[in-house]
Order: C-alpha cells, then structure tokens, then sequence
C-alpha cells in the first residue's frame, strides 16, 4: 500500500476574533467572527470575505473540536466557499500558551482540518470535486493554515 499523495493549493491567514460562551452541556463553547483574511498559492489567491465564522467546541478531554465557513473571493473577483471541520490538541502548557496569544511552534501541538469548497466559477469547478488536508498554526487571533489537494 502506498501513501497518500498531496499537492500544496495555497497559504491562508485569517483575522478570527473569538466570542466564549462558557460551558454548555456539550462542553466549552467559542463563537469565531472571521474579520477578514489573505490566501496565496500556485492556482489560487485573493482575500477573505469578512462575516465567515466558526463554532467551536472544547470537548471535555481537552481538545477543541472546530467547524467553519468562510468565503473565498479571488483576485480574478470569483466566490468559493470553503467550509472545514478539524481538531486542535496538545500539551497542556502549550496549548495554555496558545490561548495567552503567545507564539508557539506549531509543531508541538496537533492542529488538521478537512476543508472542501464549493463553487459556481467555471475556472475553479475542478475545486468542487477534490479532497484537502490543511494543517493549522495560530498567533493571537490570527489563524494561519496551508492547505493541500488530497491526490
């Protein structure tokens, strides 16, 4: 059996303040607001739309189990739509360090996402019909991820 192949799309940080709602019966509640946003890649750049946002859950063992939705807006002015659901774990002191808005090196805490897209841009319909992978890193309110075609 081999591995999996992937291809690197693009780069995208985004600007997400974070709204916590405290505990709920299904664990700590967070509400992001994307504010705005870049991505860049070798097939696809532009901004990110403001009024995106996400729903975040910290789940009892600790990590944040995340869904968000976001709209893409090319420099070519085309509309993607880009949802993914991920998890963020790690050592407590890191991810303590995290949530102060300190820097961390991403590689000590475990941070993936599964985005698909959705688009009426014939230029980019091939984004309708693949699989990605994105790996996560965040600075303050600033979440940044890289993003890659599953092959």
């Amino acid at each position: 059996m081999s591995g999996i192949a992937t291809d690197f799309l693009f780069s995208i940080a985004l600007e997400v303040p974070v709204l916590a709602l405290g505990e709920t019966p299904y664990g700590g509640r967070r509400i992001a607001r994307v504010g705005g946003g870049s991505f860049e890649g070798p097939k696809l750049r532009g901004v990110v739309l403001p009024g995106g946002g996400g729903w975040i859950i910290q789940r009892r063992d600790a990590v944040l189990d995340i869904e968000m939705r976001i709209v893409l807006e090319t420099d070519d002015k085309q509309m993607i739509c880009m949802h993914w659901k991920g998890l963020r774990h790690g050592p407590k002191d890191v991810i303590d360090r995290l949530n102060c808005g300190k820097a961390v090196d991403p590689s000590s805490y475990y941070f993936r996402t599964t985005p698909s897209f959705e688009t009426s841009s014939e230029g980019y319909s091939w984004l309708n019909r693949i699989c990605s992978i994105a790996t996560g890193s965040r600075v303050g309110d600033r979440r940044g991820f890289d993003v890659y075609q599953v092959l």
